[in-house]
């Protein structure tokens, strides 16, 4: 076939050379600039791209097109192809078809990557010959070509799920739906769970379910998605409306019911105090994750063992240091409202708190009375801080602004007493003042790590 690939990034790269290597005549275009490792890739495997362009009367000579998940509906280039009716993929897509590894796919709008990271953790350590894609780590597509893996754990967003038509997860776990990105979905809600739900279009009688009961967006757009799969719904709270498959009988215990409905003694008791995840929101992310893993063959003694050695990826509620017995936690990824609210909602401590940024239109209203209840003192760290201050002014004790990260850091060492929590969880992106959350983060954990 002619395979024409638009993106040359992980996902695009990766499908070229899975392409390439079945006999395919591939060719690459990048409406941006190519990454020099990635351009090189290319050259090296002799597969012809373009950059800074796509040249129309190549792309459309396509048999079949691979997109990047980036690229929205609307670009010129892929009315095109519409217009033409050539089938449109993406890379999990295609590397779906030259693997029988079975895939455990996670999708959601927060949680995915803590999720994906655990499982694929609970599956490594119990041994399982596994690898991770998607999203997070290397592209599924490149990994396919070795085909080294019995498992793969996917991270994957709306956009790649838009994209696919015969993928068929073994495991699909669904975490939760809230608003994000609705500009690609015609600002509705219902599309873009839809668009998730799109996740066990192709799933059957052999195939597992695991969704958050405790999510109405699910609930409500569910049945609309209703295949033959065996549903595994889990909550933070035992729930008789519900034939539960895990849900928390106490903050550290959960009960595991791999049948739910079909006998009541057939419960399995789990310990999750070993997990160092924080939060009400990673509650569930661990719940999710130890489901997929004991649908997989897993026991619950290697799992809760496994548990307490977990590192989550950084900037998401990651620990950094304590001194003076302040615990220090670096958020940067919390760059919206929702993010921010789990991180308080989560820590019991007396918290102060380093928060802004760049605002996206953000309405602080849902964090005002956990600032109230939880923080004695906010940190605003942004060129523009007028929006933190006016929501905030009059529910924190003490508020006080800076442009510099290691002047915050420095300025709530000296406002923290023993027994509190610092915690960066800015609420808002990070463009003003760094290059992006990664940098954000890094350079609070470097000023964390000179205070005396």
């Amino acid at each position: 076939m002619n395979i024409v690939i638009l993106g040359a990034a992980e996902s695009g790269v990766g499908a070229a050379l899975l392409a390439q290597a079945k006999g395919h005549a591939v060719f690459v275009s990048d409406r941006g600039a190519i990454q020099p490792d990635y351009k090189q890739k290319l050259t090296q495997a002799g597969i012809e791209f373009e950059e800074n362009q796509h040249t129309l009367e190549r792309v459309l000579l396509a048999d079949e097109a691979i997109k990047s998940p980036g690229i929205p509906e609307k670009a010129p280039v892929i009315k095109a192809l519409r217009e033409k009716q050539t089938p449109i993929i993406s890379e999990i897509e295609f590397a779906s078809r030259y693997t029988q590894a079975r895939f455990i796919a996670i999708t959601g709008t927060n949680g995915k990557t803590t999720t994906t990271l655990l499982t694929y953790h609970l599956l490594k350590e119990a041994g399982y010959n596994v690898g991770l894609a998607g999203n997070i780590g290397y592209s599924l597509a490149e990994q396919v070509i070795e085909n080294k893996f019995d498992y793969y754990v996917l991270e994957l967003s709306s956009f790649q799920l838009d994209d696919i038509d015969y993928f068929q997860p073994w495991i699909a776990v669904l975490l939760n739906i809230t608003p994000d990105h609705l500009d690609r979905y015609n600002y509705s809600l219902d599309e873009y769970a839809l668009a998730k739900l799109r996740l066990v279009r192709n799933q059957d009688s052999s195939s597992y379910f695991i969704y958050n009961a405790d999510d109405e967006v699910i609930e409500r757009n569910f049945m609309a998605a209703l295949r033959p799969m065996q549903q595994l719904p889990f909550s933070l709270h035992h729930r008789p409306d519900f034939k539960l498959a895990g849900y928390y009988e106490s903050e550290n215990l959960l009960k595991l019911d791999l049948r739910p409905g079909y006998r009541d003694d057939n419960c399995e008791e789990l310990s999750t105090a070993n997990s160092p995840l924080i939060g009400e929101h990673n509650r569930q992310n661990v719940l999710a994750a130890v489901l997929a893993a004991r649908v997989a063959g897993v026991g619950t003694a290697q799992l809760e063992q496994a548990l307490g050695s977990f590192h989550n990826a950084d900037h998401r509620l990651q620990p950094v240091r304590e001194v003076g017995e302040v615990t220090y936690i670096n958020d940067s990824k919390a760059t919206n409202v929702e993010a921010a609210w789990y991180a308080l909602d989560g820590i019991k401590s007396p918290i102060v708190w380093i928060a802004g940024g760049t605002d996206k239109g953000n309405d602080y209203a849902p964090l005002q009375p956990l600032a109230e209840q939880k923080v004695k003192a906010l940190i605003c760290l942004g060129v523009d801080n007028a929006k933190l201050r006016a929501a905030f002014g009059s529910y924190v004790p003490h508020l006080e602004e800076t442009q510099n990260m290691a002047d915050a850091v420095q300025r709530a060492a000296a406002l923290a007493a023993p027994g509190d929590v610092v915690l960066l969880s800015p609420c808002c992106a990070s463009f003003d003042l760094f290059k992006n959350y990664e940098d954000r983060g890094r350079q609070f954990a470097a000023a964390v790590n000179a205070l005396p």
